[in-house]
């Protein structure tokens, strides 16, 4: 396949692989628009112009939250204005905790529009959503944030090893599908809890194991069965943290041996004789490894980026790529960037909720600086951190392109174009944000607009703007 002459692939790298065009990107990728992506694999995906609220600050948080609670808890038999003291003084702090995940939000979108390195952050944005956590309460939601920036974003070009092993064991994970609640049912705290008076009996809890295998590894066709993922369950018993609101080391890894079930594992047949932690840690490595992860988490890169039904031939390009060097992701990254089937010109994705708005504020030159400015994402369905189930947020087009969606960006893209533009030419903004994929349609319906405001709202609502 011929790749498209170079004014289109620069458009094509910055939109595509990129999160939409900045003023000035098309022009910069335009001498070698395969360089201008590779450049920013080799760059650190953990350097950024902002960072999230330092781990320490949010666990006095969650720690505060959480000893105000109890106190509040313990007072509802005492005096009741005692009592309602207590409950002011808890929702003050639950309100710190969720000014916390707001700006989570709002610094990570402000990133997205901002940076120049948008295919590297794209990468970020994909991993992020192929080990989805999502938000029960206002302690788990507290975690997410830390959650894309310390435990994937430091790892998205390393080995996917590393990134599986830093994911599935962060507390964000373990909450949000029970881990932590897991119990070997042979364990010595099981046994304990047996002999305890009216002791209620934990259980061992399959929905991490479960969701390893099926949707962050091997995949749902990948030659798994029940009995493998009650095994593996078995196996990640133990495995947890510190408490959040412990006093010291809070959030940190910790494996409870009491809690794991003891003796050995077979996974997918293969035996595990190792004690402890390490025998999920060697199944977890024994997974990243297997020809079906790299098919399955291959076809997956290839839906993101290219297209929801990817060419075969890209998914065995990364395949191959990933098998070759045991899942290097920078280098699949590159493969990906070198594969003519990632360039076809016909934009084949259609923007989400989220990219939508954030390739709308790279193409103003602008970046959200208020929540509020954020609030219609939940209005089009992409509550930010509440994927609607563990796999993700949707790929396909269906999910999105539906009528009320698109009224709802109409609606966002009215009120936001007049205060973006402002007195700049819209014309020369539809360049700058499409290059060689602006329509000569579009073009023309631009010029014609009666305000600068309709004319950039057209060019944001237009076919080849709501596509990549």
């Amino acid at each position: 396949m011929a790749l498209p002459d170079r004014d289109l692939q620069a458009a094509i790298a910055a939109t595509r692989f990129g999160l939409g065009a900045r003023p000035g990107e098309i022009a910069a990728a335009r001498s070698d628009p395969q360089g201008f992506l590779a450049d920013q694999i080799s760059t650190s995906a953990s350097d950024r112009p902002q960072t999230f609220a330092l781990p320490e600050r949010r666990l006095e948080a969650i720690r505060a939250f959480g000893a105000a609670r109890k106190d509040a808890l313990e007072a509802s038999r005492a005096r009741a204005n005692e009592a309602e003291e207590l409950r002011l003084i808890t929702n003050e702090r639950r309100r710190k905790l969720q000014d916390d995940v707001t700006n989570d939000v709002l610094v990570r979108t402000a990133n997205a529009a901002n940076t120049p390195q948008a295919f590297a952050e794209r990468w970020v944005l994909f991993w992020s959503n192929h080990f989805t956590v999502g938000q029960g309460n206002i302690i788990s939601a507290a975690t997410i944030g830390p959650y894309e920036d310390l435990a994937l974003r430091p790892y998205v070009f390393g080995a996917f090893r590393d990134l599986l092993l830093s994911a599935e064991t962060h507390p964000a994970m373990l909450i949000y599908l029970n881990q932590d609640r897991s119990v070997g049912p042979n364990s010595l705290f099981a046994q304990r809890r047996a002999k305890a008076p009216n002791g209620r009996l934990p259980g061992l809890n399959e929905n991490l194991a479960r969701e390893i295998l099926e949707l962050h590894t091997v995949g749902v066709n990948g030659g798994y069965s029940q009995a493998d993922v009650t095994e593996f369950a078995r196996a990640l018993t133990g495995i947890s943290f510190e408490r959040l609101t412990a006093s010291e080391s809070a959030g940190q890894p910790r494996f409870r041996p009491a809690a794991h079930e003891p003796g050995e594992r077979e996974v997918m047949g293969v035996r595990y004789a190792q004690s402890g932690e390490n025998q999920a840690v060697a199944i977890l490595s024994d997974l990243a490894s297997k020809p079906q992860t790299a098919r399955f988490v291959s076809w997956r890169i290839a839906r993101h980026f290219v297209a929801d039904d990817p060419p075969e031939a890209l998914v065995r390009r990364l395949e191959r790529t990933w098998m070759d060097t045991d899942g290097a992701l920078d280098q699949v990254a590159r493969a990906l960037v070198g594969a003519p089937e990632a360039w076809d010109p016909t934009p084949r994705k259609f923007k989400t909720p989220y990219e939508f708005m954030v390739s709308s504020w790279r193409a103003a030159g602008a970046a959200p600086r208020d929540i509020k400015q954020l609030a219609l994402l939940t209005a089009m369905g992409q509550k930010p951190f509440s994927a609607p189930s563990p796999e993700g947020w949707p790929e396909e087009e269906a999910a999105w392109a539906t009528p009320d969606g698109m009224i709802k960006r109409l609606v966002w893209t009215e009120a936001f174009a007049p205060r973006a533009v402002g007195d700049r030419d819209p014309s020369l903004l539809a360049l700058e944000a499409l290059g060689a994929r602006l329509s000569g349609s579009t073009a023309t319906a631009i010029r014609r607009a009666e305000s600068r405001g309709e004319a950039f709202a057209l060019l944001l609502m237009s076919p080849e703007f709501q596509r990549r």
